[in-house]
Formats: C-alpha cells, sequence, structure tokens
C-alpha cells in the first residue's frame, strides 16, 4: 500500500470541516453566546500544560507473557478490583484546535482523580496499569496490511522535519513524529488489559472491568489504511489477539460512538466468530453503517448495524440495549465482550446531533458489565474512541466508572435537561423493528 501524505494542511483542515459538521456546534451554541466556545479552548489549554508536566504513564514496555508478567497486576491485586484501567494519551499526537487532541484523556484523569475515582484512592477497588507494552507489529498485522504498518513508520520521519503531515485515508488523519510509537502503544495498553481480565477471570467469578483510556482512537481506522483521526484500530487488534493468545474465539463488540465503526466492520465482515454490534447516528460520518449491511459469506448475520434517527437520546437507547443488544449477546455467546466506547452521542458534543447524557454512559457500563458476567464470566474491557467536549467526556467516563463499582450515578449533578428535546420515538421504533426484522431477534 502506498501511504499518501497531505503537504497542505489547509487544505485538509477545509475537508475535515466539512465532513464532519463543525455547523452543529454553532447551532447548538449560538442562543448562548461565544463564552461557551472560549470557555472550552480555555479549559483545554490549561489541562494540557497540567498534564504534560506529570509524570508519563505507561512508558515501561514488558514483553508479553500473559501468564507470567511482572509488568502487570498480581493476582492478589486482581482478587479484589472491580476496575482495571491504562492510561495512555499520547501527548505529541496533537494538532492545536482539532477536536481529536491530546486534552482528551488527560482531561478524564483529572475528573477521575477530582472524583477520588483512581487507584490512588481506591486502592483496593481499582488498579491502573502503570507498565504495558506496545503492540508488537504482527499484533498490528492481525488487522492491518503491513504495508500500512511499514509506510506510517517511515512516514515518522517526514512528520519529524515537518512537525505535522496529513495522512491520507478516506477522510484527512494527522500524524506527528511521535504518532507511530504513542499508537502501538495504545493498541497496547487495549492487549494488556485483555491480559489482565482474562487472568482475572480464572481466579475469580467476576473480574474487574477493564478500560482503557488511549488514543489516537480506533474504530474508523480500515485494514488498509487511516481514517477518520483513527491510525490503529485498538477494539479490533485486541478481538484477534484474544482470539490468538487467550483462545477466545467468540468475541463481542459493542460500539456507541455516534459515528459507524467502519474499520471494525470491514475488518470481521466475513468473519463468524466476531459479532459487531454498531449503533450510530444516522447519515453521520463516515455514511457507512447502513441497516441492511449485516456480513459476508461465513459472516452473514454477525454484523448488526442499527443507526438512529438525530434527536434520539436516553430512552431510545435503553431500548435499544433491551431489545437489540441482549438477545443479539444471548444468542451468539461470547467468551468475551469489547466495547468501542464513544462519548460522542452526548447532547453536548460538537460533532453530531444526538442526545444521550450522563446517565445514558452510566446505564450502558453498568449493563454491559452485568451482560458480561451473565455470559462469559465477566470478561469485558472497555477502549475510548470518540468524545469532544471534555466537559461531558471527562464527566460521563467518570460515572461509567461509578457503574462499574456498583455506586449510584452521579448524572444528575452534570446533566441539564434545558438542552434536551423531544425524541424522535416513532422513527427510533421503526429503527429497531426493522433490524429485529433482519435478524430475526
Amino acid at each position: 500500500m502506498e501511504l499518501r501524505i497531505f503537504s497542505s494542511p489547509s487544505s485538509a483542515d477545509a475537508f475535515f470541516q466539512v465532513r464532519h459538521h463543525i455547523y452543529w456546534w454553532k447551532k447548538k451554541y449560538h442562543k448562548f453566546g461565544s463564552n461557551v466556545n472560549n470557555r472550552f479552548l480555555k479549559k483545554n489549554v490549561k489541562l494540557e500544560k497540567a498534564y504534560s508536566s506529570q509524570k508519563g504513564r505507561g512508558s515501561v514496555y514488558c514483553l508479553n507473557d500473559p501468564e507470567n508478567n511482572p509488568c502487570g497486576p498480581s493476582e492478589t491485586q486482581l482478587l479484589n478490583a472491580k476496575v482495571i484501567y491504562s492510561v495512555a494519551p499520547a501527548m505529541g499526537h496533537n494538532k492545536e484546535s482539532h477536536p481529536e487532541c491530546n486534552s482528551r484523556v488527560p482531561a478524564i484523569v483529572n475528573a477521575l482523580e477530582k472524583m477520588e475515582l483512581t487507584s490512588k484512592y481506591r486502592s483496593s477497588e481499582m488498579i491502573e496499569l502503570q507498565s504495558f507494552r506496545s503492540a508488537s507489529v504482527d499484533d498490528i498485522a492481525s488487522v492491518h496490511e503491513r504495508a500500512y504498518v511499514s509506510g506510517l513508520e517511515k512516514a515518522m520521519a517526514q512528520a519529524s522535519e515537518q512537525g505535522l503531515i496529513f495522512i491520507d485515508g478516506s477522510g484527512p488523519t494527522y500524524a506527528t513524529a511521535t504518532t507511530f510509537q504513542e499508537s502501538i502503544l495504545a493498541a497496547g495498553a487495549g492487549i494488556s488489559l485483555v491480559d489482565s481480565v482474562v487472568l482475572a477471570s480464572k481466579v475469580r467469578q467476576d473480574p474487574p472491568v477493564g478500560f482503557a483510556l488511549v488514543r489516537p482512537p480506533g474504530h474508523h481506522a480500515i485494514p488498509k489504511g487511516p481514517m477518520g483521526f483513527c491510525v490503529f484500530g485498538n477494539v479490533a487488534i485486541a478481538a484477534r489477539y484474544a482470539q490468538r493468545v487467550h483462545g477466545l474465539k467468540r468475541v463481542f463488540i459493542i460500539d456507541f460512538d455516534v459515528h459507524h465503526g467502519n474499520g471494525t466492520n470491514d475488518a470481521f465482515y466475513d468473519d463468524p466468530d466476531i459479532f459487531f454490534l454498531s449503533t450510530h447516528q444516522d447519515g453521520s460520518y463516515p455514511g457507512t453503517g447502513k441497516i441492511n449491511q449485516i456480513g459476508h459469506g461465513d459472516g452473514e448475520g454477525t454484523t448488526l448495524n442499527l443507526p438512529l434517527p438525530g434527536g434520539s437520546g436516553d430512552r431510545a437507547m435503553r431500548i435499544v440495549f433491551d431489545e437489540v443488544i441482549v438477545p443479539s449477546a444471548r444468542r451468539f455467546k461470547p467468551d468475551i465482550i469489547l466495547v468501542s466506547a464513544g462519548y460522542d452521542a452526548h447532547v453536548l458534543d460538537p460533532l453530531a446531533n444526538l442526545q444521550f447524557t450522563t446517565g445514558t454512559y452510566y446505564m450502558l457500563a453498568s449493563s454491559i458489565k452485568e451482560l458480561a458476567k451473565d455470559l462469559c464470566r465477566g470478561r469485558c474491557v472497555f477502549f475510548l474512541e470518540g468524545g469532544y467536549n471534555l466537559s461531558s467526556l471527562s464527566h460521563s467516563v467518570a460515572d461509567s466508572f461509578r457503574a462499574f463499582l456498583g455506586e449510584p450515578s452521579l448524572a444528575a449533578e452534570f446533566d441539564d435537561p434545558a438542552f434536551l428535546y423531544e425524541e424522535p420515538s416513532d422513527k427510533v421504533k421503526e429503527a429497531i423493528q426493522k433490524v429485529q426484522h433482519i435478524h430475526s431477534l
């Protein structure tokens, strides 16, 4: 594969703005004035400076030995933990004023610290993986073409010279001199969580839920290249790893990002052993994920796409979970559940037009945890995908952690009903009935 480079950031920026519907930000916030936007920009700068002065995370790379890894948590630690998480913020992979910037993971970590939801405050219940290895080329090549992997690595020399380049998929994705190393570290952080969760499931019935707080995100990255802010398919790589290394043949992937996970969709479209289920806003970027796209060949029926009409929110997602996700998972009987956890369906997010709330994400986290407990010995790992309003992103992830801990939601403190409007219930019902008919649910 030839890795093409955009030499002109201005042309890529213009394309990005058209493709990703920045006008939604203006539409949602025009009545509140420009101070709202300025406030988030100031917060981004503050968080970036604060985090860059902290000790780096995930800086020690360990050889992978899932059964005897000196860098992983001990069995004693795993006996009591309810959450195990890894942090790979990719601070060098950054473009100023870009939605997918290096302020995202620090915003989450700062919120978790403030709300005392980290291993520092919950040492017996929460484990942060302090050290983890980068994914190997073989790990990445289980999903992506080797020519793409080697091409991206070679492109780092150009990125080092120019400071910032754009790598060409079907939507410009930027890269800096550190993008390759930070991307394989993000994938490795997810793989390491799979190792830990699987190990815990061998010593207890209810292992901790894993959460990879990583970037760049991954679910748009197609086998032959990058796309839509995404470099390598973190959740897809983890799925193949779980099969290859741990013998977990049947993998169930839930993607609740506001955008369709087309990269994950494409990677497993003909695979009967990986069930990919995506809910996303109908008509949003990248325009894929139609309801009649259900897999191909041996994989027919193990891809389920449910595009939701704009304006769908908490009520719609609760029905979708009960009437689509649960019956699909029960029929598939997975060995592990992986989750592409995108928080950009939140009503305050600038890049789309669904109206999930912090409470929606609490419900999803709690429900998916219970589903994994019922179906696959609790083996479940979440992977951060989208989410571009730092406030709603960090509060929603924090409430997801509360759900994993079995603690009450604090969504009422963060959700403002004034932002919500009536959901298109009839259209949601029609979409659900159609997907139930197609998949015989």
